[in-house]
């Protein structure tokens, strides 16, 4: 670590013609180079070490080709001439995935979220089928295409690290004749694009408001489905299917206006392409949390599952028998539960202050209590009395009212920063209330509100309770 630091701050002052003034070492990622953020007065840079140079290298050649493509990827300050060092552009630490989880927790999957992925799926065509065309594809490291052979690592990648991990059993012979059989479909695509390989929300930062890419080093040629599949079959990041269905027909539309040819029989080919890269990843959350043991990883198991759920359920597998065999066992009841960590019960009441604040039955003696007063009282007019929050005339009534989405918005706020820290600590119940003087209106509107908010964040079971209601 010494002689690391002393190479990347030598790399520095080349750069910057300054020693650094602080070299802090940035959270390991999901490969094994390190990283640093060295500062000297107003200048920054992200300083790596990685000991496979022929990565370096394939990363550095893509980097320089793309940004002298118009494409927002890092800019390469130096290199160390065994490529096992480098320096590039300090992009800050704020992730698009880390935007869309914020999205979602203030509004659920809404258009925002659809117009980041819109801009996302825009640049992707950029990058494999306009500066794509003319990469050097012999910098590809560890090949330069996706053949038989290339495939075939996905494949095993998940019967070695997820099948024989996890335990889940499988008939060998058959297993590899629907391998076989699926490489062969997927060679069948045209395969003379740019594949980045890893494209996901994970690998997007952002900064001032532009996405910037990283993470290409396994580029290589293929087909362009790969890479749509790795985005919109990201584990974690839970898009809701119908989405990713309209999100795949507006990529069609972008790349047809660069290449019509390129995507005529498109969605032929699309779900095996997202069949082999959910194995893919169950592969490396197998590697990652089954066999080096890190609790993340292992955690993310049960997202890639609900997606080969998903492709079960849409007939993807009905051509390979085997491979549905062991999937099938993999979601089932028996196996799911290995994965699943406790989850964080998040319990929303809506009541009366004219009967108290209500008692928390879990026995944490409390949470948070949200006073609904002082909002605009849809009670007090007559068209309103006998209705609820739940009905439409009192949500348009409320929403009507910059204080009422400001009032929800703070009290989320305060609650998602709570629960965040409880899932992480492996805490099992978090009470919410929200109080009004009939218990009817103002708190049955935020507490469905709350509700609906909260219902998509990973970890998290969602108990909802109109107190007042109950009694009725």
């Amino acid at each position: 670590m010494e002689n690391s630091e002393k190479k990347i701050a030598s790399l520095f002052k080349k750069w910057s013609g300054y020693k650094p003034e602080k070299i802090i070492p940035l959270p390991p990622s999901g490969s094994s180079r390190c990283y640093y953020r060295m500062i000297s007065g107003k200048k920054s840079a992200i300083a790596v070490s990685y000991g496979q140079p022929d990565e370096t290298k394939a990363f550095i050649s893509f980097s320089r080709h793309f940004r002298r493509n118009g494409l927002s990827v890092p800019e390469i300050y130096f290199h160390t001439r065994d490529f096992k060092f480098y320096l590039l552009e300090d992009l800050g630490d704020r992730i698009l995935f880390d935007v869309l989880q914020e999205l979602r927790l203030q509004e659920g999957f809404s258009e925002k979220s659809m117009d980041l992925y819109r801009r996302v799926l825009t640049d992707l065509v950029q990058f494999q089928m306009v500066a794509g065309k003319s990469a050097d594809f012999s910098v590809c490291s560890p090949v330069s295409h996706f053949d038989n052979q290339a495939y075939l690592w996905d494949l095993n990648y998940f019967k070695y690290n997820f099948l024989k991990l996890a335990f889940v059993p499988f008939d060998e012979y058959k297993l590899e004749k629907d391998f076989s059989r699926l490489i062969e479909m997927l060679l069948t695509a045209d395969h003379s694009f740019f594949v980045y390989r890893d494209f996901q929300a994970r690998n997007i930062m952002m900064k001032d408001g532009r996405l910037v890419y990283i993470d290409y080093q396994g580029g290589r040629k293929g087909a362009l489905h790969y890479d749509v599949a790795s985005l919109l079959f990201q584990a974690r990041a839970q898009i809701p299917f119908e989405k990713r269905k309209e999100l795949i027909e507006y990529y069609i539309g972008v790349a047809k206006k660069v290449n019509p040819d390129s995507v005529k029989d498109f969605w032929q080919h699309f779900y095996r392409f997202a069949l082999i890269r959910v194995l893919q990843t169950l592969g490396a959350y197998g590697y990652r949390g089954l066999y080096e043991k890190k609790q993340h990883f292992i955690e993310s198991i049960p997202f890639a599952l609900e997606n080969a759920k998903w492709l079960i359920e849409n007939n993807v597998l009905e051509d390979f028998p085997e491979l549905k065999q062991c999937l099938q066992a993999s979601v089932s009841g028996d196996y799911v539960k290995k994965w699943i960590s406790p989850k964080l019960v998040l319990q929303i009441n809506s009541f009366s202050y004219k009967r108290g604040i209500p008692a928390d039955l879990s026995g944490n003696g409390g949470g948070f209590v949200f006073d609904c007063r002082g909002l605009p009282n849809p009670g007090r007019k007559n068209e309103y009395m006998q209705l609820t929050g739940k009905d439409q005339p009192v949500i348009e009534f409320l929403n009507q009212f910059d204080e009422v989405n400001q009032f929800i918005n703070y009290a989320r706020q305060l609650v998602a920063k709570t629960a965040e820290v409880y899932i992480r600590r492996g805490f099992t119940s978090l009470m919410v209330s929200f109080g009004c003087t009939g218990g009817r209106h103002r708190s049955v509107f935020c507490a469905e509100r709350f509700s609906e908010l909260f219902s998509q964040i990973s970890g998290l079971k969602i108990e909802l309770r109109h107190l007042e209601q109950e009694k009725m």
